[in-house]
């Protein structure tokens, strides 16, 4: 298992990927509409100018991914965990979630959401040292749960 730096010709890969990640999403809340399931190569193309992305591979294939990027200052945004079904845990979930985290060091606090009955994503994050910080209800079956890791401080 390799974690590396994901580039823009891993573009095609990565939302396959995410697509197929997402379908368990869709179980849950019944929508096919979540943002994940309808990005377009293009909109993942367009990220890579905009998020640091983070590929874990295997045999040569793309099996992990997640992205981040500077959303305030001092705060990392964490988005699109994906693993592939076939590789779920077995701890590279929260592998992406330490080195993502490394590459943004400097930040003092991450930052992701995820659904309300998303329970294995919540579980994760917690384990990460996660807590949620609000909720928002987006539609009558969906609610989103912001959660934050801040930095301890050392003295």
């Amino acid at each position: 298992m390799i974690v590396q730096q994901a580039n823009v010709d891993d573009a095609e890969e990565i939302l396959a990927l995410q697509k197929l990640c997402y379908l368990s999403e869709v179980e849950i809340y019944s929508d096919y509409t979540i943002p994940p399931l309808i990005d377009t190569l293009d909109m993942i193309k367009d990220a890579f100018g905009k998020y640091f992305f983070l590929k874990v591979t295997k045999k040569g294939k793309i099996i992990g991914s997640v992205r981040g990027r500077i959303s305030s200052p001092g705060t990392c945004y964490i988005g699109r965990l994906i693993v592939h079904p076939d590789f779920q845990n077995q701890g590279i979930g929260t592998k992406l979630m330490i080195e993502i985290e490394k590459i943004f060091h400097k930040c003092h606090r991450w930052e992701l959401m995820t659904g309300q009955l998303s329970t294995k994503n919540i579980k994760l994050y917690k384990k990460c040292g996660y807590e949620t910080f609000k909720t928002e209800k987006l539609t009558p079956h969906l609610t989103l749960v912001f959660m934050e890791k801040i930095r301890k401080k050392t003295h």
